[in-house]
């Protein structure tokens, strides 16, 4: 007789399978309206049950309401909200019942964002969008309008971070840049899908437009066709996002690394530059032990001065359409740095024809109204343009922003390039200036520029400004 085995089976946790089954029917509910627009009747009342069951509002499930309007009714949700997406990092036991509250308010932000519906969208639907994929950055950890493009600022995201309550774990460093570029396209085909120049002839319905990326190409593409109200609201947003671009960047190139010291130029002897820690050290043989007072010889100040020498800047960049992000961080940052003492900017911008946009540069506002986004690249055009401002070579920084996919013209552009170089110009290749970092380059013109040692700098902004505050410092 053959002795018969049993398997011992973990002890069942009837607790924990019900968390589970929660969960489950939340993130199949959401799948399903995700990719197929008609009501799943089970999944529906299931997942109402769930909600109500946890505490949570039934407006959650409703697609129709905004995610503003669930945090004005209920503003503890605004806290859970963010950073709903990152995990703790000892975060390592799983806390089901957590999880199945996660799993509700992540669809509502999901199913908010990436269900955009189809047909014309209003100026209050735009709007909402936008607000909803704020709340969607913030819950991935970041700020609102960041990976979208639309405002240049730094990600707060960990790295090992990921979807919080999934039962897995992808790392947000990849995740992220993923999104930023599905976010900015379903924007954009919003902006598309809304009769733009009836909402700017509506001072009501513009004053309901948030600026952004895919606003502003939108804006900057049609401004030929817009006239009256519509063509100053048209502007009054084009400004608004440039200056809250501008206050942005102006606090990177500010925080960005300076030239070194120049101790031979006397500090000055004004209050702020006070060395207090220095002055107490080199005056603590003057201290008297009867009166605890210290008498003070001499004062000691901080050098601030920098080693300057007068630079050249020339900033090249392609208006392209697939460049309109670059084109119009270029030129608040080109006006940011002609703001700089000792530097002298100047920019172009080209596809087929090349613009020189140097006596606007100051004002970045008027720059993107004199440009002309689309059509292609004809980067010898702009070269030819740019090589006769270069003088003194080795005080000569040159940023060339563009994706570098020429019309047949790759040989006549590089060797442009290659030979400005070679004269002892800094060549700083960008493939392009966003805020997400993203970026492409032909592959062709990638291995020459690393094969002539200047590698493309990542299209994250703020790489390019530490590039051009370390040179031009």
């Amino acid at each position: 007789m053959t002795e018969r085995t049993t398997e011992h089976t973990p002890e069942q946790n009837p607790e924990a399978d019900s968390h589970e089954n929660r969960r489950q029917v939340l993130y199949w509910r959401l799948l399903a309206r995700l990719f197929d627009h008609e009501e799943q009747a089970t999944l529906e009342s299931a997942s109402l049950a769930v909600v109500e069951d946890i505490g949570l509002p039934s407006g959650l499930l409703d697609p129709g309401t905004s995610v503003d309007s669930i945090v004005q009714r209920h503003p503890e949700l605004g806290s859970e909200i963010d950073r709903l997406m990152v995990p703790e990092p000892d975060e390592d036991e799983r806390d089901r019942a957590a999880e199945v509250r996660r799993a509700a308010l992540v669809s509502k932000v999901l199913l908010n964002v990436f269900a955009a519906g189809s047909g014309t969208v209003t100026a209050g639907q735009l709007s909402r969008w936008q607000s909803d994929a704020g709340w969607l950055e913030r819950a991935l950890g970041c700020r609102p309008g960041e990976l979208r493009g639309g405002r240049s600022g730094g990600g707060h995201a960990g790295r090992g971070a990921g979807l919080a309550g999934t039962g897995a774990t992808p790392d947000l460093s990849r995740l992220i840049p993923a999104i930023g570029p599905e976010l900015g396209a379903i924007e954009a085909d919003l902006v598309k899908r809304m009769h733009l120049r009836e909402v700017l002839a509506d001072p009501g319905l513009a004053a309901q437009l948030t600026p952004s990326m895919s606003l502003i190409e939108q804006l900057l593409r049609d401004k030929n066709n817009l006239s009256g109200v519509a063509l100053a609201n048209a502007k009054a947003l084009i400004r608004r996002f440039v200056d809250e671009v501008a206050e942005v960047l102006r606090t990177q190139v500010a925080q960005a690394t300076a030239g070194a010291l120049d101790r031979s130029v006397p500090p000055k002897r004004t209050f702020r530059n006070l060395d207090l820690d220095r002055t107490i050290w080199k005056n603590l043989t003057n201290w008297s032990p009867e009166e605890e007072r210290l008498y003070v010889d001499r004062l000691y100040y901080r050098h601030t001065a920098r080693k300057t020498t007068p630079q050249r800047l020339i900033v090249v960049v392609d208006q392209s359409g697939s460049m309109v992000d670059s084109m119009v961080n270029c030129t608040i940052l080109a006006s940011i740095f002609a703001g700089l003492p000792k530097v002298d900017v100047h920019l172009i911008a080209y596809d087929t024809r090349a613009i020189d946009l140097t006596p606007w540069v100051s004002d970045p506002f008027e720059m993107l109204l004199r440009t002309n986004l689309g059509g292609g690249n004809d980067g010898p055009v702009a070269m030819a343009m740019a090589r006769p401002k270069i003088t003194e070579p080795r005080s000569t920084v040159m940023v060339w922003i563009s994706d570098f996919y020429e019309f047949d013209r790759s040989q006549p552009l590089f060797e442009g390039i290659e030979a400005v170089h070679r004269s002892g110009v800094k060549f700083i290749p960008v493939g392009s200036v966003t805020s997400s970092g993203r970026q492409e380059v032909n592959p062709w013109f990638r291995e020459r520029f690393k094969a002539l040692g200047t590698p493309v700098v990542s299209g994250h902004i703020r790489k390019l400004v530490h590039e051009l505050k370390t040179f031009l410092a």
